[in-house]
C-alpha cells in the first residue's frame, strides 16, 4: 500500500507539471498561430497509449513516462524532423515567426512553472497556514547525530544560531543553509562561537551516509513493552516518558540512552511522566545497558507542544495576505535551487553526489497521502523543472532562449545546419545527465 500512495502522488504530481508546462508552449504557439503538430504527456516511442486528433493536433499519452513534449511545427528540436525542415518555411511554422515570437512560446513553459508554484504557495500559505519552530523556542540546542558535525566541534545540545550572516529564525531554515555553508555560529553554556565548515562538507556528510545530521532532540517515550521485555511487570504502557534515572535527569533520548551505561546489571528507579502527573517505579537495567523497551523515535508537533517540549507556531493568512507570502516563498526556493546548482557544479564541494534521479522525486512523497505535503513537494518540483529548463542546453528551453536572444542582439539567425548539430550535442548532455542522476540512485541504493 505505501508503494501505491508514493507512486499515485509521483505521477500525479510528474503529469500535472508536465502537462501545464507543455500548455505554457502551447498556449502563446497558438496565440501566434503557430502549428502545434503534437501534445504529449510522457513518450510515445513507437506507439501511444492513447491519442486523438483534434484540428490540427494530436493529443495523446505515451507510454515511457520520463517526461512529455509539444511538437511544434518548423521547429528543430528532439525529434529532428529534417524532411519538414527541408521544406519551404510555412507561415504557421515556428521559424516563420519573429523573434520575439519565438522567445515568447520557449519562454512559456518556464513561465507557467514559476506561476504555478506561487499560486501553490498562495494556496497552501491561506488553507493550512506555516507551522514553524521560533528557534528561540528550542531550550536545550539540537540534537546532533552526524560524525561529521561532531568532528567539526557541534554537539548535541548546541543552539544554532547563524549560518553565515544569515540569522536562523525557524528551525527548519538549518537544513536550508547549513549545507551549502561556509560558517555555522553556535551557542554552548550561553557562549557563542564559530565553527568553519570545510569546502567538501557536503561530500563527507554524504559519505557518511547518515540519514540525519540535525535533528530536534526528542523525549523517550515507550512504545510498547513486549510480552518479553524484563521490564514488563513495571507497570508501564504506551506513551509514557522517562523523565529520569535515579537522580540523572532524562528530558531526552539522548541523555537516556548514554546513562544506561552507567546502571548496567543493575536495579533503578525511574520516573515516569504520564498524563502530566509522575511517578517512580523500579527498572531493571540489562548487563548490556537495554530496558527491553521499545521507544518512538519521532513525535507530533502537537504532541510535543502538549508535553511542553516545544511551543510551534502556526502563522494564518487572509488570502490577501497569502498573496505577498506566497511570492516571497518561490522566491526563495528559487534563489535556493540556483544556490545547490551551483555547488553541484563545483566539483571540490561533492555536491554532485547528492543529485538523484526519479528515485530520488519518488522518495521525497511521503508514504501516507497528506495534501499539505503533495502540493508542497508539486511547487518545488516545479520550480526545479523551470530552473532546469533554463539552462543553457539546445535541448531544454534554455538552449532555444540562448539562440533567439543572440539572434535578437546580433540582428542574425544562427542556421538551421547548426542549430540541428547543436539539438544533436544537447540531447547527449541530457542523456547523460539523465544517466548520471539515475545512476547515483541505484550506486546509494546499491550502497545503502
Amino acid at each position: 500500500m505505501e508503494f501505491v500512495i508514493k507512486i499515485s502522488q509521483f505521477l500525479l504530481s510528474l503529469s500535472l507539471l508536465i502537462v501545464l508546462h507543455e500548455l505554457g508552449h502551447f498556449i502563446p504557439a497558438r496565440l501566434f498561430k503557430t502549428r502545434v503538430e503534437k501534445f504529449y504527456l510522457f513518450f510515445d516511442i513507437k506507439y501511444s497509449l492513447f491519442k486523438k486528433k483534434i484540428g490540427d493536433t494530436v493529443y495523446g499519452i505515451g507510454w515511457l513516462p520520463l517526461g512529455g513534449y509539444v511538437k511544434i511545427a518548423g521547429m528543430i528540436d528532439e525529434s529532428m524532423d529534417k524532411e519538414q525542415m527541408a521544406l519551404p518555411p510555412q507561415p504557421w511554422e515556428f521559424r516563420s515567426k519573429p523573434a520575439w515570437q519565438r522567445l515568447i512560446i520557449m519562454l512559456g513553459g518556464v513561465t507557467v512553472n514559476v506561476i504555478l508554484a506561487v499560486f501553490i504557495y498562495i494556496g497552501t500559505s491561506y488553507y493550512y497556514g506555516d507551522k514553524i519552530l521560533p528557534n528561540e523556542n528550542i531550550p536545550d540546542g539540537v540534537l546532533i547525530e552526524s560524525t561529521v558535525l561532531n568532528d567539526l566541534g557541534i554537539k548535541t545540545g548546541d543552539k544554532i544560531i547563524a549560518v553565515d550572516d544569515f540569522v536562523i529564525e525557524d528551525f527548519m531554515q538549518i537544513f536550508e543553509h547549513i549545507l551549502f555553508g561556509k560558517q555555522v555560529t553556535i551557542e554552548r553554556d550561553g557562549v557563542q562561537s564559530n565553527i568553519e565548515l570545510p569546502q567538501d562538507f557536503l561530500s563527507q556528510i554524504s559519505d557518511a551516509k547518515e540519514k540525519k545530521f540535525v535533528s530536534l532532540r526528542m523525549p523517550f517515550i515507550i512504545n510498547e513493552v513486549p510480552d518479553t521485555s524484563f521490564n514488563k511487570s513495571a507497570g508501564l504502557r504506551k506513551g509514557d516518558i522517562i523523565i529520569a534515572l535515579d537522580d540523572t535527569k532524562t528530558k531526552y533520548a539522548d541523555q537516556l540512552l548514554p546513562a544506561l551505561n552507567n546502571y548496567k546489571g543493575q536495579k533503578v528507579t525511574a520516573t515516569i511522566l504520564r498524563d502530566n502527573n509522575t511517578f517512580e517505579t523500579p527498572l531493571t537495567v540489562s548487563d548490556e545497558g537495554k530496558l527491553g523497551l521499545v521507544y518512538a523515535t519521532g513525535a507530533t508537533p502537537e504532541t510535543l507542544g502538549s508535553l511542553g517540549y516545544y511551543d510551534f507556531e502556526t502563522k494564518k493568512y487572509s488570502f490577501l495576505e497569502a498573496i505577498p507570502v506566497g511570492v516571497v516563498k518561490t522566491k526563495d526556493k528559487i534563489l535556493s535551487y540556483i544556490k545547490q546548482f551551483k555547488a553541484i557544479f563545483t566539483p571540490s564541494t561533492g555536491a554532485y553526489k547528492e543529485v538523484g534521479g526519479f528515485k530520488a522525486i519518488y522518495d521525497v512523497f511521503p508514504s501516507v497521502w497528506s495534501w499539505e505535503y503533495f502540493w508542497g513537494i508539486t511547487a518545488f518540483l516545479s520550480i526545479m523543472l523551470a530552473v532546469l529548463n533554463l539552462l543553457p542546453i539546445p535541448a531544454l528551453d534554455g538552449g532555444h532562449v540562448m539562440f533567439l536572444l543572440y539572434e535578437i542582439v546580433s540582428g542574425r539567425k544562427p542556421s538551421e545546419k547548426f542549430l540541428e548539430r547543436a539539438q544533436v550535442i544537447g540531447f547527449m548532455i541530457l542523456i547523460m545527465l539523465v544517466l548520471f542522476a539515475n545512476g547515483n540512485d541505484i550506486f546509494k541504493a546499491l550502497t545503502e
